[in-house]
């Protein structure tokens, strides 16, 4: 039996890979030399005040070619250290040793590169012979800066990937949350288009059959967008057809519907399954009184940097009173809030002329 042989990686996840470390490694450099550059005008001008005569290339070697580069490069293997073995409360009394031995370990390689750097680049600048004076001593003082170092590298570290396990979390919280409204939701819509089939079951089983059979082709689209919160704007409008479909068999040529997209949101990116509640509860509702047919528009378009839908019917509209909200706007509701936040509007208002108009903006993304 042959090797099985393992898929490989495409050369754009390589590529983002790449300029992912790229990225972090920069802006880890760029921190140590700002630090590098704070400490270096600080030792020049002290330099100054004192009336000392120097160049200003010695003390930039010194703070930041050797000092603050040479901590740059060590780093990464701190910062590894630091992440396999974790301080916690309950590993503390094991961890701490570890950590002092690598701190031991830190300022020696630290110190020692500092003194080669500096002997190896004072006679290429034109600067008289580096004397780092006695290593005895040169050790044990550079060490007390070590663990300031040290103690600041690592808890920055911890800070950080204990801020970014929060973000996690709260993402999967989130998407948790707003999982767990689809699934409530395509239960909700399963049962009401089964309810209007079971209405004209018995009347016309022709017309249920075909029913039935516009239900099935809609199920079929939304188990394809099952997995995914957000589908284009022309793919959410082609599932409101089917809906639209099975509503049309049991209303006949009392249910006339305009859907109307304009050509620069067809691929803007919307909620899955928001326009159907939203239509839905205008068909429900939206009966006109005097012809005791339902007409409902669906328009989307473009507004400044949203997204905006309006489905509006031409029924009674809203009786005074608060919203009596039911199971598919309740969730609609509570899906745009998490998805956006304050980011987004939902409005539903009663026209002069008669009839609902809801309103949705949502930020226009592709």
């Amino acid at each position: 039996m042959g090797q099985r042989e393992l898929p490989a990686v495409p050369d754009d996840y390589t590529g983002l890979f790449v300029k992912q470390r790229l990225r972090s490694g920069l802006t880890i450099f760029a921190y140590f030399t700002a630090i590098g550059l704070l400490l270096w005008g600080y030792r020049y001008l002290e330099y100054a005040a004192n009336r000392v005569q120097v160049s200003p290339i010695g003390p930039f070697i010194n703070e930041v070619v050797t000092g603050a580069w040479m901590a740059a490069l060590l780093f990464p293997l701190v910062a590894r250290f630091a992440r396999r073995f974790p301080i916690g409360r309950t590993n503390w009394m094991t961890r701490l040793p570890l950590h002092g031995g690598a701190l031991v370990l830190y300022s020696l390689a630290h110190t020692s590169l500092l003194w080669g750097l500096r002997n190896a680049l004072y006679p290429l600048f034109g600067l008289r012979r580096y004397d780092y004076g006695v290593m005895v001593a040169r050790y044990p003082m550079e060490f007390s800066h070590d663990v300031i170092t040290y103690a600041v590298i690592v808890s920055i570290l911890y800070l950080f990937d204990s801020h970014v396990r929060a973000a996690q979390l709260e993402a999967k919280l989130t998407q948790a949350r707003l999982d767990n409204l689809r699934l409530q939701l395509q239960p909700h819509f399963l049962f009401n288009a089964l309810n209007t089939i079971s209405s004209v079951v018995y009347e016309d089983p022709r017309k249920a059959d075909a029913m039935i059979a516009g239900l099935s082709d809609l199920l079929r689209a939304t188990i394809t967008d099952s997995e995914s919160q957000m589908v284009p704007l022309d793919r959410e409008a082609e599932t409101l057809q089917l809906y639209l479909e099975i509503m049309r068999q049991r209303f006949e040529d009392r249910l006339n519907i305009d859907v109307r997209i304009a050509p620069e949101v067809r691929r803007a990116l919307v909620p899955h399954l928001l326009l159907q509640p939203l239509v839905e509860n205008s068909i429900r509702h939206g009966t006109n009184p005097h012809s005791n047919a339902v007409t409902v528009t669906v328009t989307a378009d473009r507004d400044g940097a949203n997204t905006r839908l309006r489905i509006r019917d031409f029924g009674r509209g809203l009786p005074k009173g608060p919203l009596r909200r039911g199971t598919g706007i309740s969730n609609t509701v509570e899906r745009l809030r998490e998805l956006y936040g304050a980011a987004h509007t939902l409005e539903f208002k009663n026209c002069e002329d008669g009839g609902l108009a809801v309103t949705v903006g949502i930020p226009y993304r592709t």
